[in-house]
């Protein structure tokens, strides 16, 4: 059995305790969401030619708030009114969208009921970022 088997496995049976399977959701979620917003923010910034220090000048912000969230590698956790004032700034909002029906049926089904199917688990974790 190869390492990558013995991970599904594991994977697998850790996925069968609901609160460890709505928390590694929640937690994938938390991350993938909020590193795709900061980095289309980031993105923008730089396409408007702004600094982080202008930027924070703009919403009033610390401009070392702004350096921590937008540092390589960090795993900032800003309030949806900073990330909706830096949107703002940048001419840009905040949307929500419903998902997909094949994330809804992995993601929002299996938070909601605590199962996932087996033939789910890699699909879950795909979706998620851990495949």
């Amino acid at each position: 059995m190869t390492a990558e088997d013995v991970f599904w496995e594991d994977l697998r049976a850790d996925l069968k305790d609901p609160e460890f399977l709505r928390a590694y959701i929640a937690q994938w979620t938390r991350i993938t969401t909020i590193d795709a917003i900061i980095n289309k923010l980031d993105d923008a910034r730089e396409g408007a030619h702004l600094s982080k220090a202008a930027l924070a000048r703009a919403i009033n912000a610390e401009p070392s708030t702004l350096r921590r969230i937008f540092a390589p590698g960090s795993r900032p956790n800003p309030t949806i009114g900073t990330v909706a004032e830096m949107a703002a700034a940048l001419g840009m909002r905040l949307t929500l969208e419903p998902l997909p029906e094949a994330d809804f049926e992995v993601t929002t089904k299996s938070l909601l009921s605590g199962e996932v199917d087996d033939g789910d688990v890699r699909a879950l974790a795909g979706l998620l970022g851990a495949a």
